[in-house]
């Protein structure tokens, strides 16, 4: 099989603080086979000299929603699922033009959505999906009206909803265990209020009996729970009830980052999502009164990122974006870089959230069997992070398990 070789690469990952320079990076398949300073071609490699850019692990978004075609979930439920599904393979083509070959959809993309990536039908990222999330009624994630009783049929709701309704004990665990039969990676609740929503932020969902239900049951599995919540108390009951990361979390105090730092419970912060809506929110029909309360948002997730740092919980990276508010998917770099280091906040995007979705040593680095992920940047994003953003004009070259999704530098 011919073999890719990277040369004169700035190797740049979790393994160093800084850019390896003059590295060389052998492909075969789609896995990594050589890291070195010096290749050693056979006749018929292919060889493209990197002329020192920066070259690093393709890049994971821990939290999208595929899906999320509009801001308005009450439409989505409406769409056709067809519209849906098109409206899908448009956002995510534009994830993989912005450098993220991986993603974990928290809530609505299904198996036939990241079968489809997988199989190649469009171009997109690899996909961890959660089915759908599971909420409790009255509760973030019902989307029903007032007047509505019935949500629909869960399994003909897959690929239009993001969430299902949830009671008590033994309908939380049928539910683990039809979102897993349908092929589920993880599982998704929602154990709290939103932040778009008639149900308070600090409001918590679900007994303890519930919360250790869905846990027990994913972890039979092989898999864990994922759960959205932003404040102490509702991310302190998930943390003791075996939830493995927490969505969200911009509200969290320093003692309750201790208790998931010595949990090991991993947090996915979601900042843009705020500012985007602050910036938009006048078009989507939000008050002033509320546009300000993003503001205000804003700041407390700074305070609610430095306490998970300062008390080594590990942060993976999210963005929770939907409708209009995807373009802002990068933007989250920059957001981060003001509570993290650079470094940091790009091992958040590739090791950490690679760790947190089960593929230590597979993604998120450039090493010897690692799949090829890779992009290339023109420049050192240590030096300037914004060469993430602008939907991915500064990477030149993007390559998802050893094939081309942009190549701007072969000859």
């Amino acid at each position: 099989m011919p073999r890719l070789i990277l040369r004169n690469a700035a190797l740049l990952d979790a393994t160093a603080p800084e850019r390896r320079e003059g590295m060389c990076v052998m492909i075969e398949g789609e896995r990594i086979r050589e890291v070195a300073e010096h290749a050693r071609p056979e006749p018929g490699d292919r060889q493209i000299d990197l002329a020192g850019r920066t070259l690093m692990p393709g890049l994971i978004d821990a939290h999208v929603h595929a899906i999320g075609v509009t801001t308005d979930l009450h439409a989505l439920a409406l769409m056709p699922p067809y519209l849906v599904a098109a409206k899908a393979m448009e956002l995510l083509r534009a994830m993989l033009d912005r450098g993220f070959t991986t993603v974990r959809d928290a809530g609505g993309a299904d198996w036939g959505l990241a079968e489809a990536v997988r199989l190649g039908h469009f171009a997109g990222p690899r996909m961890f999906v959660s089915g759908l999330a599971l909420a409790q009624t009255g509760g973030q994630g019902d989307f029903r009206a007032r007047e509505e009783m019935y949500l629909g049929c869960p399994c003909c709701r897959a690929t239009r909803s993001i969430s299902r309704v949830v009671d008590g004990v033994d309908e939380m665990t049928k539910a683990v265990r039809e979102e897993l039969r349908k092929g589920a990676n993880q599982i998704k609740i929602m154990a709290a209020g939103g932040m778009v929503s008639s149900i308070p932020i600090h409001r918590p969902h679900f007994s303890m009996a519930e919360l250790r239900a869905a846990v027990e049951e994913a972890a039979a599995a092989d898999t864990y729970v994922m759960a959205h919540a932003y404040e102490s108390y509702a991310v302190r009951r998930c943390v003791e009830a075996g939830v493995k990361s927490i969505e969200h979390g911009n509200l969290i105090d320093r003692p309750t980052a201790d208790l998931m730092a010595a949990r090991g419970v991993y947090v996915v912060p979601t900042m843009s999502v705020y500012e985007g809506y602050r910036k938009h929110g006048r078009e989507l029909g939000f008050s002033q009164k509320v546009i300000d309360q993003f503001a205000e948002l804003m700041k407390s997730a700074v305070t609610g990122l430095d306490n998970a740092r300062s008390a080594g919980v590990r942060i993976a990276h999210g963005s929770d974006l939907e409708g209009i508010l995807h373009q802002y998917q990068s933007r989250e770099f920059l957001l981060k870089a003001e509570v993290m280091t650079p470094h940091e906040t790009i091992v958040s995007a590739t090791a950490t959230s690679a760790e947190l979705i089960g593929r230590k040593g597979e993604l998120g680095i450039i090493a010897e069997n690692a799949l090829a992920d890779l992009i290339v940047v023109d420049g050192d994003p240590l030096k300037n992070l914004k060469l993430l953003g602008d939907q991915g004009a500064h990477m030149p070259l993007i390559m998802q398990g050893g094939r081309f999704h942009k190549d701007r530098l072969g000859r």
